[in-house]
């Protein structure tokens, strides 16, 4: 089997190389790391205009316009992942609400809030979750009642990420309290800046505010500011959530961490000796890689059949479970590289990469949970890839 590419695949690689190492002094650093910091947006506005970021979402939306082609998308990640340079934004507005318009939004929605969004000046947070209804998403109580021409919301989201610093939410209520469970739910998209929306932070294993509370009292939103049709959001919400579970267990992201762990590895030493050549943390990190290439190569059947139209079945349903728990392998294996250097937080002059890798550990291991929970990804896959029966409920009493 030849797998070499052709020479015009080999110009391209070449065409990318060329033109990430001529601009990349344009790069955000870890300094940049505010949403709407402006050298992030004007290095995402650069992406997008050299077809390295949004590269087949329409001009006319804000995008580059490109024809899909699998193996330029990969000769993109490839090239990202060798130089360690920032890819385009990823996030709840770019990765899962952008998406779910071009699929099920209407013209003016499209026009209204994709290219804003892909550019980073539009920040959205995802109201799903509540006290209530997490796993079981499908038991959410916030409710939206007509009044003329609004909607009227009360209630409650709970592990809003972002909400404290987001413009916009895209949010489910229930707006017909009488139809059944997974029915009568309506996705609505307003801003943040509503009266009646109160955002308190919650502090997660990072010790930062991650994630936010979200109340709703008596929030007016107009009525045609709902994505589908009224009481059908749940079949929007799932949309979103397949392009969130792609997000969270995106494999290009994975191969970055690979690549940042190997060099890790060549300047960590035991003993005076360099780990990669441990031969403990070297198995470790090739049985890592192994997963890694296994995951890209999933990405690609997933993206084959996206192109073709078609479901990408298990490949698809396994992205967030695998990908998940991969990551957090990952950061567990740089943070055992640096030693009693791991251990370290906080401000210490000992720290290693600002202290990234640990962060990334503790948030990766929420990442597990969040989402919809590696059990509840288990389920999926079983019930829905495998065809096995559902797991049985309690008889009623």
């Amino acid at each position: 089997m030849d797998l070499s590419l052709s020479p015009e695949y080999e110009s391209f690689r070449d065409e990318i190389a060329t033109l990430l190492a001529d601009n990349k002094d344009k790069a955000p650093t870890q300094n940049d790391r505010g949403m709407k910091n402006q050298k992030r947006l004007d290095w995402q506005k650069w992406l997008i205009e050299h077809g390295l970021a949004a590269r087949t979402i329409p001009q006319e939306y804000g995008g580059y316009g490109a024809e899909p082609d699998i193996l330029k998308s990969r000769i993109i990640a490839e090239e990202f992942a060798r130089t360690g340079l920032p890819k385009g934004i990823a996030n709840q507005g770019v990765s899962m609400l952008v998406p779910t318009l071009l699929e099920l939004g209407t013209e003016e929605q499209k026009q209204a809030y994709i290219r804003p969004t892909l550019h980073g000046e539009m920040i959205w947070c995802q109201g799903y979750s509540e006290p209530g209804a997490g796993s079981d998403l499908a038991s959410l109580a916030t409710k939206g009642e007509i009044d003329g021409n609004d909607y009227v919301i009360n209630g409650q989201k709970i592990w809003t990420s972002t909400a404290k610093q987001a413009d916009m939410i895209f949010c489910l209520v229930r707006t017909e309290p009488d139809a059944k469970k997974h029915h009568g739910i309506s996705y609505l998209i307003f801003s943040m800046d509503t009266p009646g929306i109160e955002v308190r932070p919650l502090v997660d294993m990072t010790m930062n505010a991650n994630f936010n509370e979200v109340f709703f009292t008596d929030v007016r939103v107009p009525r045609d500011q709902i994505v589908g049709e009224p009481g059908k959001g749940w079949q929007v919400a799932n949309a979103t959530l397949t392009h969130e579970r792609g997000m969270l267990g995106d494999p290009n992201a994975a191969k970055t961490r690979l690549l940042a762990i190997a060099e890790l590895m060549q300047k960590e030493t035991i003993n005076g000796e360099r780990l990669i050549d441990n031969p403990v943390f070297r198995d470790r990190l090739i049985a890592l890689q192994a997963r890694v290439y296994a995951m890209q190569a999933n990405g690609l059947r997933v993206m084959s059949n996206r192109i073709k139209g078609e479901s990408a079945g298990m490949a698809g349903l396994i992205i967030k479970l695998q990908g998940c728990e991969l990551n957090h392998e990952l950061a567990r294996l740089a943070i055992d590289a640096m030693g009693e250097f791991g251990l370290l937080y906080g401000d210490t002059p000992y720290l290693r990469d600002f202290g990234a890798w640990q962060a990334k550990y503790m948030y990766d291991l929420g990442l597990i949970i969040g989402g919809g929970t590696a059990q509840i990804q288990k389920n999926i896959i079983s019930e829905r890839g495998l065809g096995m029966p559902r797991e049985p409920r309690p008889a009623a009493v």
